[in-house]
This record gives structure tokens, sequence and C-alpha cells, in this order.
């Protein structure tokens, strides 16, 4: 039997390692440009950092210590100089589009973080692999600060898979949809039609402001913020602002609120208050030819028509009213059936100036009197000349 030289028992001892084939190594000294790992081999391995990650901004001495395993790919068993040279990101790309093909085929939902803020859109990484999804995927309503999702996990699925090309497509706003669509379906099995429910503004526009009921969005028009008038929602509501809204209808998908609280409504105590005789004040809202409207309190209005403006002849209410100017006022009808109210400011002038009115009336037939017996006077006296000179 031959003897086996130490070298040859040596060269049994260490494995054999092919290109690409994929090693275990253990850490046994970390530079600031490359990782150099034992992989059984009879050179060293050596991770560079560009083969390490993409990332330029990555420090290998915060990813890496002396003693710390890690999974590589072999690129070179010999780069030349005797070393083996390792990739991590290309091994974690591989694997990453082995995940990515599952989860494309499967439909599976993803969630990773986002690591960059493009242009025209997010990139993801999912196990090293990157995923681009278009700005308009990333929401169901355009967002203009994609920044802010930078750092952030979200979730989405795979549309187009084609690493060959490196278009691998990612939609975030299916997923946005679906999680909306169940939280709206979740909502509108817990409301119904006269509850009182907390909000959130939402938005604020000309016709009123949507709020946010925790899983869907209801519109509480102009006409429903108040009893009374409101000119300009901005005025009363903010975004941000958290209130308690009556659920006023639920219309399929549309959820319509209200701030018109019925034990609120001013009605309820409008036939005490205003009743026929009573003289109260108002302010005049607004004016029409035929009158001025009258606000008493915030929900009730009430006409003051021309012809109760004053005694003496008005054309138009506008001659000698003004809109916010107030006014004392005698009610002198009241219908709570249909919710009016007739006022008059002509009832209220002083009884003298009454009676100095009728004065002046009879004193006026008076002299139309007098002016017509004279005048029959006079007809009578050329008659009878007339017939003197026949």
């Amino acid at each position: 039997m031959s003897e086996i030289s130490f070298e040859q028992l040596l060269d049994e001892s260490i494995k054999i390692i092919h290109n690409g084939e994929v090693v275990e190594g253990t850490v046994i000294d970390v530079k600031e440009d490359q990782i150099v790992l034992n992989i059984g081999y009879k050179s060293d391995g050596i991770l560079t950092k560009q083969e390490y990650s993409n990332d330029p901004s990555v420090n290998l001495c915060d990813v890496a210590k002396p003693g710390d395993t890690m999974e590589v790919k072999v690129l070179k068993v010999n780069d030349g100089d005797g070393q083996v040279l390792l990739s991590y990101k290309r091994l974690a790309a591989e694997r990453g589009n082995k995940r990515l093909k599952e989860a494309f085929e499967n439909h599976e939902i993803l969630t990773a973080p986002v690591t960059q803020a493009l242009t025209g859109g997010l990139s993801v990484k999912v196990d090293g692999s990157r995923v681009f999804i278009p700005a308009s995927l990333v929401s169901d309503v355009f967002e203009r600060d994609l920044k802010k999702f930078v750092g952030q996990e979200i979730s989405f699925v795979l549309i187009e898979f084609d690493p060959r090309n490196r278009r691998i497509i990612g939609d975030r706003k299916q997923i946005v949809e679906a999680e909306k669509e169940k939280a709206h379906e979740e909502l509108l099995s817990r409301i119904a039609v006269g509850d009182v429910v907390k909000g959130t503004v939402k938005n604020v526009t000309d016709f009123g402001a949507f709020i946010d009921l925790g899983g869907a969005d209801g519109l509480l028009h102009i006409s429903e913020m108040s009893w009374g008038r409101v000119d300009n929602p901005k005025h009363l509501l903010k975004v941000g602002d958290d209130i308690d809204v009556l659920i006023k209808d639920i219309n399929g998908k549309k959820i319509a609120l209200s701030l018109k609280f019925d034990d609120q409504n001013p009605w309820l105590s409008a036939a005490e208050k205003y009743q026929v005789g009573n003289v109260i004040e108002g302010r005049v809202a607004r004016m029409t030819d035929f009158g001025a409207f009258v606000e008493l309190e915030p929900g009730v209005d009430a006409l003051l028509h021309v012809s109760q403006i004053s005694r003496e002849r008005v054309e138009k209410p506008a001659d000698v009213l003004e809109v916010g100017q107030v006014v004392t006022v005698k009610v002198v009808d009241f219908n709570e059936a249909e919710k009016k109210i007739s006022l008059s400011m002509k009832a209220l002038e002083p009884k003298q100036a009454a009676e100095e009115e009728a004065a002046e009336e009879a004193y006026s037939d008076a002299e139309e009197a007098v002016e017509e017996a004279e005048a029959v006077d006079e007809a009578v006296e050329e008659a009878a000349e007339e017939e003197t000179n026949e």
C-alpha cells in the first residue's frame, strides 16, 4: 500500500466548489470595502461591498462581524489572485425573484418597505428584489407627495413579472380599494338612519363637507349644517375637526349626514315665543320686492310684507331697510303647520300718527266734497245764463 502524502490528505478534506454554487461561510474579517469568509475551501472567499448591496451607503461593519454565518453565491472560484469571489446581493435577488414569481402566480398580497420615491412611482424591496409601483397604482386617489411613503411598509400585488427585462410591477391601488370596500360594508352593517355617530372632517367645499366615519365618508350638505342659514361651510368647519353627526339617509354606498338634531329644532318652542301679538326683535336676513325676511333666531324666519313696513307708502323694502338691520316687529300671524310667521312694523307705529293720518284723510275728503259742490254751482249758473241769452 502506497503512502498518502499530507498534501493529498489536505486536498481530500477540502470540498470542491464551482462557479454559481451557493455556499455557507463564516465571517473571519470585516473591512470597509469587503468581508472575508471561510467557506471550507482552500482559499478564503471575498465578498466586496459592491457584491453585498447596491446601496452605496451601506457600512459593512454594521451588517457583519467575525463569527457570523451567511449564505453567498460563488461568482469565481479563482479571481486571479487565488481568492474566491462571492456575491450576497445576487443570491438575494435570485431568491427574491423566486419568491416574487410564486407570489405573482398565486396572486398573493405582499408587504415590503418603500425604499425610494421616484418621479413616476415607488420602489420597494422584497427579499433583495426591486418592485416598481407606478404613481397611478399607489392609491385610489392622486398622491401628490410620494416621499411620505419612504420607509413605510405597504401592501401590494404583482400585476407583471418579467425579471429578464427588469419589469416587476406592483399594484397597491386594488388593495386600498378592497380595504375601503370591506370597511364600508362593516360600517353600513352597524349604522342606521337616525343614529348619531362620531366623525372627522376630511374635506370642506363650497357645498358642504365630507366626514370620515371610520370606514366610509358621508356628505354633510351645507343645508344640513345648521337650523339657521350657513353662507360658507369653511366658516363653520375645518379639516380635522371631530364632530357628532346624524345619519340622515343611506342610499346604496352614499351616506347623507346632518347637524340638525330634532331636539334642537327651534320650531319646537316657536308657538310659545312667537304668539300673535308678541313684540319681538329680529335681524333682516334678505329682501325681495314684496317684503323682507327677518330671522328671529337661527332656523326661524318670518315675512315682513312691504305693506306692513310703515303706514307711509313704501315702494321697495330696500328703500327703508338694510340686510343685517335689527328691527322691532309685532307678530300678526302664526301658522305652525306651514312654519310661516307674518310680522308688522306698521302696527307698532304710535296711535297718534294713525289718528292724524285718519284726520288728514277726512279733511282731504271734505275738501274734495267742497270742490265738487262748487263745481256743481258753477255749472248751474252757466246753464241759467245760457237760457237767458236765448
